[in-house]
């Protein structure tokens, strides 16, 4: 091979691995600020922060009578979730699947399921904003005989805390306390 055609080639091999460098790096940049994004969407806020305000956030401890499989069982099934509120739900119990409580006025999917343990929703009433979609998270502790749910509920609207807060207790907590016996 001649020396001008070896320099050719070399330098075709330098232009296709500056293409691959550029559209990989192009690539790795996009997953960086898709998995920051997630990541920052996961992370709870530091302490101090302006997102700590609690104004988009609540958190509430419940101890309930029963087990955390029952707790758990009473939250995801449609015919119990409607037993203890009192208003037509139907819930589909897988990862993904959607639900819709409260006669249609809470809708959204499951996030993470695991039986007994953990219940993550996408959670939404429907009087917000289009594809306004807030976080909930059911963490189930055994207690005693019983359990203690905690709950957190991230990202609504603004101006929504006191409602939401007061609805959690009223809607959610007193009815199933009751339900549970």
């Amino acid at each position: 091979m001649a020396q001008n055609d070896w320099l050719n080639a070399v330098s075709k091999d330098r232009t296709l691995s500056r293409r691959k460098m550029i559209i990989s790096g192009g690539i790795g940049v996009a997953g960086l600020s898709i998995v920051g994004r997630v990541a920052r969407a996961a992370t709870p806020p530091m302490k101090g922060s302006m997102a700590d305000d609690n104004s988009t956030s609540i958190h509430q401890e419940i101890d309930l009578k029963g087990s955390p499989q029952r707790v758990y069982e009473a939250l995801l099934d449609s015919k119990q979730f409607t037993a203890f509120t009192g208003a037509a739900a139907e819930i589909h119990r897988e990862a993904g699947g959607a639900f819709s409580c409260f006669e249609g006025q809470i809708v959204g999917r499951n996030v993470e399921l695991m039986p007994g343990r953990r219940i993550v929703q996408a959670w939404r009433s429907n009087g917000w904003p289009d594809g306004s979609y807030s976080i909930v998270k059911f963490e189930l502790n055994q207690q005693g005989s019983g359990t203690r749910l905690v709950m957190d509920h991230r990202g609504f609207p603004d101006g929504k805390r006191e409602q939401l807060e007061a609805g959690w207790k009223q809607h959610y907590w007193e009815p199933l306390a009751k339900y549970l016996g």
